[in-house]
């Protein structure tokens, strides 16, 4: 059920709808699905019939064809509420693969299943475990046999979700690397059924995490895969990625600046109610300064989300603010973490709280999608002019 909104830039509306969305899912609900390492299913499917995961869909597709500062404020909403994104964010941004380098059949066939949430495109597997971030020498490969099929040998690592979703992106080397003028080119996309994979080569070994963060190696032993699911031109793969990774990186912003907001308010109340030595001990300098600052930062990296989006909205390029507002927020949400967990003291370790369990969630964005290092030399060379450092 695609999403209606008024016009104008007051996103008050959405806001109210998300949060009443999310009071129904309240901290103990989220509490027993850490507990259990489990999956939100409720939750993933309220947010898909309320047809919020399909905010970026086009309406000719059955979406919302809504821009991203709003599926942004979606995702910062349900982390402010003190959920967790992380679950279900890949169904919003995945399906960009699709619609930005498929072709118009590919397009009819799968998004308008994709925005119902009949299929879910949860999971992308790009990375290896002896590549990580340099990702034009992953070594799985996908080899044509005939005109009709690919055959895919190799490994992926990090895979998250791929156990509830339907589809999921592969990227695979389709010419070898010694073969082409740029190290980049000869990497090809396919979208992959999973069930059929699932009976003919592809195998899924569970990661256990510090996150209840459902994530996979996933194996690949001659799994055949239908030429017809190949994405756009066979081995310019790289570039149709890389064109969905920056609204990745300015939904994850979105993530932590809401994080980063619950921290801070969850800090505040604690801080304000705790007496100790007949006095909150928030009225000392040395707990509330840390709360403020924060505050500060969080509301810092919130100007650079919204400029972020924005550009992409507009159709420009958003490539060095996607990433400086992915930096900034991950940085602010970890900082307000520790003051938070600083204030509540012993309790912060404690469960019935929900601070340690928001702080290791909140922690991960320090090294996923993409590491901080990795954005300072994108910051270095692309924005500044420096030369490349790796």
């Amino acid at each position: 059920m695609p999403i209606t909104l008024p016009t104008g830039d007051d996103h008050s509306d959405l806001r109210d709808a998300m949060r009443d969305l999310c009071s129904t899912y309240d901290d103990a609900y989220w509490r027993r699905v850490d507990d259990e390492r489990g999956y939100p299913e409720e939750f993933a499917d309220a947010l898909t019939k309320g047809g919020w995961l399909a905010a970026l869909v086009p309406a000719e597709y059955g979406g919302s064809g809504l821009g991203l500062t709003e599926a942004s404020i979606i995702m910062e909403e349900i982390n402010r509420s003190g959920g967790n994104a992380g679950c279900v964010h890949g169904q919003m941004y995945n399906m960009n693969t699709i619609l930005r380098g498929g072709s118009p059949e590919q397009k009819k066939k799968y998004l308008p299943k994709i925005a119902s949430g009949e299929w879910r495109l949860q999971s992308m597997a790009v990375t290896e475990p002896t590549t990580g971030t340099d990702t034009t020498k992953l070594k799985t490969t996908a080899v044509k046999k005939g005109n009709d099929r690919y055959v895919v040998n190799g490994q992926k690592v990090w895979i998250s979700r791929i156990q509830h979703s339907e589809l999921m992106i592969l990227l695979a080397r389709t010419t070898p690397i010694d073969q082409v003028q740029r190290k980049s080119d000869g990497l090809s996309v396919f979208i992959v059924d999973v069930k059929q994979a699932l009976s003919s080569g592809m195998t899924i070994r569970p990661i256990r995490n510090m996150v209840n963060h459902e994530t996979n190696e996933v194996f690949f032993d001659d799994l055949e895969i239908p030429a017809e699911n190949l994405i756009g031109e066979e081995g310019r793969g790289f570039k149709t990625i890389l064109a969905g990774l920056n609204a990745e990186r300015v939904l994850i912003a979105a993530e932590c600046i809401g994080d980063g907001y619950w921290f801070v308010e969850r800090a505040k109340k604690y801080g304000s109610e705790r007496i100790v030595f007949d006095r909150p001990i928030a009225k000392n300098q040395g707990v509330q300064f840390p709360i403020a600052r924060a505050h500060v930062n969080v509301s810092a990296a919130d100007l650079m989300r919204f400029k972020a989006a924005a550009l992409c909205d507009a159709g420009e390029e958003f490539g060095a603010e996607a990433n400086m507002s992915k930096l900034l927020a991950a940085d602010a949400s970890f900082e307000a973490a520790n003051a938070c967990l600083q204030t509540h003291g012993g309790f912060g370790f404690a469960a019935d709280y929900d601070v340690e369990r928001k702080f290791r969630e909140t922690r991960l964005y320090q090294v996923a999608p993409i590491s901080t290092n990795m954005i300072l030399a994108y910051v270095a060379e692309h924005v500044l002019g420096m030369p490349r450092s790796y």
